[in-house]
């Protein structure tokens, strides 16, 4: 709890790594993920920086990649995916990797490119086989339709040739012109159109369908062809016909004009089909073996080039010492995490055979560490929820432990339904059984991640559900009578029990607590089952749930304040806890805290036999603020009206309190030098280190007793070098301790401004005085709702489910199975998801405004590791 409570401490480091040694040791801090890298060169180019070659090899190893997957995926080949998690490969395998990659990239390309030759000779022949099948075709259909000419004088001059009749019947050959070729199907339309306007209808056309699609050899796209043949006379419409063709793209192939060489060149034509197909099998195998190949291997790929990348990335924000032999780094690291960090740089210098260790010295520092809270699977979620608001400021009271339970249990009061909360339950454990598989799967879609990664949010909704449902008493609008009713149906003037002729006759009929209440006490859990079929049900069910709202609102709102103290204590902060906490206690207890009290008092003062007499709290309340009374009211208790007075001066007391206090006391103490002032906004401590002396430098041990003089003497020079302000892109004005450690330069102090501090307490005066009444009023979201939900509920059964149930049998029968089928739908998707939505935004919206208001300021920065975590995860668009 007390790792969840705030966030981890933070120390900022400096970081000396030699030349040699500083590649294999970012790389295990970022298997390790737990050190934030400042970056020491903001003012240089990235295309000036030391490690800018590196990182551009490793993106154009990135672009291969991707380039082998998008053909890998064009291929339907699955890529192997084992999960494992390769180390970042040494620099000088960067040069295998390198030609391992050129290597399957140019044999890609040469197999592409001798690929989609083959295919577009392939396509050119079988175009021309189609063409010679078609032609042929077409001119045994002339000659028929010539022999025809010459012996039928009757045609008409529809069906003679272009010049009209008179040759074929005189028997003169006429000598016509032709060019065949294929064209888009979609494209036929518009071209013969063309071909008729600017040949002025001299050109004959004939055109037929292609059946089978052909495959287009640069996009792979299956497209619809067409065959035609356009007979023209002279050179003039042959030069026309063909400009049109090439502006429709059409493809012209030369066509025999007798059939014996029609028929050759189709055998040819077919002959050269038969080769290519077998070429093409055995190129597209080829391609198959290769892509296969590298599909056992490109994830492992992706994963050591990104790392590559990383690292040098990381690099390139240290700086250089002057004898170009060391690299200094500044990061932030959890104080907890030191020990593993030094564990990683041990093994980072063994593995690059270094005999010089890295250094880690702590650096004390004014600036304000990022925020780092430790998460697990189940914490992960309800963390995400705080840090949608804003990240906490550092070492501030961390909101996600509270939210754990109070996030699922206010929204359970909004959606209280056993029924509905089993269905949202059982989802949630379905996912939380599975998680290994899906998360195994890596599926992309973004609804499902969404569901996914709050399965454990959505498990703890449906069991605080089912828990307000039986506290409701509700189940898909019904009521379980476990324990049996306390209420007995008696007549309150005979004292008599109804007759069931009685009950089943009338509908108005009412039973008077003071004798109808006999059953020994109230309903032993829950509300009472007889409520259901009650028609004053939704009189008594709001009366109790507004009276909750407010509690829970308050307890919650209280609880807040209360945590804002533990904030106020740690960041030693005395002067908020007298002049901000105090008075927000007392104004919110003697209102707000008096009314729940009230609300307490009314459920255990005021029985059946007080019917009538008891008090409206609402009015109780307003009267209290206005101070008047009549003469004819009653008192709760004995000194009720002097008390409630005494509590109105209190809460009028703690306005000015709050308001003026602070500001005139930090006049007080800036006037007299007595006191150095904070900004009023700051909530942070002193975050100067306050460690030993031999703390502060943190050396490897077991590499002590290893170095030789010289390496200490190296070693000695650096440090020298440091401490004397000689390093590349340092600040020369630094500060140090009397004892070696390096201070940051330190943010100046801001003057005291009483005007800014005075409106900067005003608001927050107001804001709280305000919010107090505000947000309690905000909580009774919880009771409408409820009830919302409750009546949509009880509409869908009634509309829907009751029809089927009015019917006897055997019609009934049939009648339920479809509308149980609609009631079912409508019940998960209306209630379940769509209302389980408005819940979830509503319980939110309670937490981040009316609940954190009180303590939390969010005003910190995520802490962001150097971790290669991620890296596994990649796509082609990335």
């Amino acid at each position: 709890m007390g790792a969840l409570l705030r966030s981890e401490e933070m120390t900022l480091c400096q970081l000396f790594l030699q030349s040699e040694a500083a590649y294999t040791c970012v790389s295990e801090l970022g298997e390790l993920g737990l050190v934030q890298f400042r970056d020491l060169n903001p003012d240089v180019n990235a295309f000036q920086r030391k490690f800018v070659n590196e990182v551009r090899r490793c993106d154009e190893m990135e672009r291969k990649l991707r380039f082998l997957e998008k053909e890998i995926k064009k291929d339907g080949i699955p890529m192997l995916d084992t999960g494992d998690n390769p180390d970042a490969p040494a620099p000088r395998e960067m040069i295998d990797l390198e030609a391992t990659f050129e290597k399957l990239e140019n044999e890609m390309k040469e197999v592409n490119a001798n690929s989609e030759a083959l295919k577009r000779n392939f396509l050119e022949l079988t175009e021309l086989k189609h063409i010679l099948r078609k032609t042929q075709t077409f001119f045994e259909e002339a000659e028929i339709h010539h022999t025809q000419a010459i012996h039928d004088p009757s045609l008409t001059d529809e069906t003679m040739g272009l010049l009209g009749e008179e040759p074929y019947r005189s028997g003169q050959a006429l000598k016509l012109g032709f060019v065949a070729g294929v064209i888009l199907r979609e494209k036929i339309p518009a071209f013969e159109k063309m071909l008729w306007r600017v040949c002025r209808g001299n050109v004959f056309l004939r055109q037929t369908e292609i059946v089978n699609p052909l495959e287009d050899p640069v996009t792979g796209d299956q497209v619809y062809k067409s065959v035609f043949i356009i007979f023209f006379q002279g050179d003039q419409l042959k030069s026309r016909v063909k400009k049109i063709c090439e502006g429709f793209r059409a493809t012209l192939y030369p066509c025999p004009e007798t059939p014996a060489e029609r028929r050759e060149m189709a055998i040819g034509v077919m002959t050269r089909i038969e080769d290519l197909n077998t070429v093409l099998g055995q190129t597209q195998d080829h391609r198959h073996r290769v892509l296969v190949a590298a599909a056992r291997n490109i994830k492992v790929w992706f994963i050591k080039v990104r790392k590559i990348k990383a690292i040098y990335y990381t690099l390139n924000q240290f700086n250089i010492d002057v004898t170009q032999k060391c690299l200094i780094a500044e990061c932030w690291c959890p104080v907890e995490d030191l020990d593993r960090i030094q564990q990683a740089l041990r093994r980072g210098t063994e593995r690059s055979g270094s005999s010089v260790p890295s250094i880690l010295n702590k650096m004390a520092t004014k600036q304000t560490p990022p925020t780092y809270n430790r998460t697990n699977k189940f914490t992960e979620a309800f963390q995400a929820i705080v840090d949608a608001y804003g990240v906490s400021t550092y070492r501030e009271i961390n909101p996600a432990p509270f939210t754990i339970i109070s996030f699922p249990f206010l929204f359970a009061v909004m959606f209280g339904d056993i029924g509905h909360g089993l269905i949202m339950a059982i989802f949630g454990i379905f996912l939380i059984i599975r998680e290994k598989y899906f998360m195994a799967k890596k599926i992309e879609d973004e609804i499902f991640a969404t569901f996914f990664g709050g399965r454990y949010i959505i498990t703890l909704m449906g069991l605080f559900s089912i828990y307000t449902g039986f506290l409701y008493n509700d189940v898909f609008s019904k009521s379980l009578n476990i324990f049996g009713s306390s209420w007995f149906p008696i007549d309150p003037q005979t004292h008599k029990t109804y007759t069931n002729a009685t009950l089943h006759g009338s509908y108005n009929l009412q039973l008077d607590p003071n004798t109808s209440f006999v059953g020994g006490g109230p309903y032993p859990f829950g509300l009472d089952p007889i409520w259901q079929m009650s028609t004053n049900k939704i009189t008594a069910t709001n009366s109790l749930k507004m009276k909750l709202s407010v509690i829970f609102g308050v307890t919650q709102m209280l609880f807040g304040v209360i945590l804002s103290l533990f904030n106020h204590r740690h960041f030693k902060n005395n002067l908020n806890i007298i002049c901000e906490f105090i008075p927000q206690v007392i104004f919110m207890c003697s209102i707000f805290g008096y009314l729940c009290i009230l609300v307490f008092y009314k459920w255990t003062h005021f029985t059946v036999n007080d019917l009538g007499k008891d008090p409206n709290l609402l009015i109780g309340l307003i009267n209290m603020f206005l101070m008047q009374r009549k003469k004819t009211d009653v008192p709760m208790y004995p000194g009720q009206y002097g008390f409630e007075k005494f509590l109105v001066f209190l809460a009028a007391i703690c306005v000015p309190w709050m308001w003026l206090a602070k500001p005139l006391w930090l006049r007080h103490q800036h006037r007299f030098g007595q006191y150095r002032y904070r900004p009023v906004a700051t909530q942070n401590g002193n975050l100067i280190d306050t460690d030993d002396e031999h703390e502060d430098v943190i050396y490897h041990d077991e590499f002590d007793t290893k170095h030789t003089d010289d390496n200490e003497e190296e070693f000695k020079h650096h440090q020298l070098s440091v401490n004397s302000g000689d390093v590349l892109g340092h600040d020369p004005e630094v500060n140090h301790h009397g004892d070696g450690d390096l201070l940051t330069p330190a943010e100046p102090e801001e003057e005291f401004d009483f005007g800014e501090t005075f409106i900067h307490q005003s608001i927050h005066t107001i804001e709280y005085c305000l919010g107090c009444i505000s947000h309690t009023a905000s909580y009774l979201r919880l009771w409408a709702l409820s009830l919302a939900h409750a009546q949509l509920s009880e509409v869908l059964w009634s509309m829907v489910m009751q029809i089927g149930l009015n019917f006897a049998f055997p019609v009934g029968v049939f009648l339920l199975v479809p509308l149980f089928a609609f009631w079912a739908g409508a019940t998960v998707v209306v209630l379940v998801l769509m209302e389980g939505m408005s819940a979830f935004l509503h319980t939110l919206r309670l937490h981040w405004v009316e609940f954190q208001s009180k303590f939390y300021k969010g005003e910190g920065e995520k802490f962001q590791p150097f971790t290669f975590e991620d890296l596994s995860q990649y796509s082609v668009e990335d």
